[in-house]
């Protein structure tokens, strides 16, 4: 399989193999994940699994979803995911239980979440703009303003991709190539080296690395 839905527990960091140094890193929550759904190129087109992570209360599931759940033999999942690269040979079928051991220590992963939102930021905190002039060169309140925005008579409009102010984070990031320090099976956790986007307790999406 090619990843797993999981969840961010927190930062913390561990010793390297020397014992002398203390590297920083993520654990990640990663599963138990069940298959919900396998789409096949002749009914649906193109190949993939789909896999449903964390527990839903029943009378919040739609009666669709529930027969949807139902066919796979398992409960409602909060989170439904699809996934288009697994291992030739290592199909799935309807509810499949998947866990961190698809996951080898060593190797090389992508996780992709949601970044913490901070709401409406000015232009030197969203793009790191250096602010205007030099506070003791007549300038009055203008520290930290974008300043001119290029255009004049012609064309007479803000440009697109101009960078201004607006609102920050709340996207979908994804970290590459972080690797694999630790696996915990007993409790499903998977330690990466480095940092994740998101805020504790947010959703993740955890892809070995291609």
């Amino acid at each position: 399989m090619s990843g797993l839905i999981g969840k961010k527990i927190g930062m913390t960091s561990i010793l390297d193999a020397s014992g002398k140094i203390m590297v920083p890193c993520t654990v990640l929550e990663a599963g138990p994940c069940v298959v919900t759904q396998v789409k096949t190129v002749e009914k649906d087109g193109y190949s993939a699994i789909q896999l449903g992570f964390d527990e839903k209360k029943e009378k919040r599931t739609p009666k669709a979803l529930k027969g949807h759940f139902a066919k796979a033999g398992t409960t409602p999942k909060k989170i439904l995911r699809e996934f288009t690269r697994f291992e030739e040979g290592h199909q799935k079928k309807f509810g499949d239980i998947l866990d961190v051991s698809v996951f080898i220590e060593g190797e090389y992963v992508d996780v992709s979440g949601i970044s913490k939102g901070k709401g409406f930021q000015g232009v030197v905190k969203r793009h790191g703009f250096g602010g205007v002039g030099d506070s003791t060169h007549g300038q009055h309140n203008r520290l930290r303003a974008p300043g001119s925005l290029g255009a004049s008579s012609w064309p007479s409009r803000v440009m697109k991709g101009m960078r201004m102010a607006g609102r920050t984070g709340g996207e979908k990031v994804k970290m590459i190539n972080l690797q694999i320090l630790k696996l915990v099976p007993e409790k499903n956790l998977v330690v990466v080296k480095g940092s994740v986007p998101g805020p504790n307790g947010s959703y993740i999406i955890i892809e070995r690395w291609s």
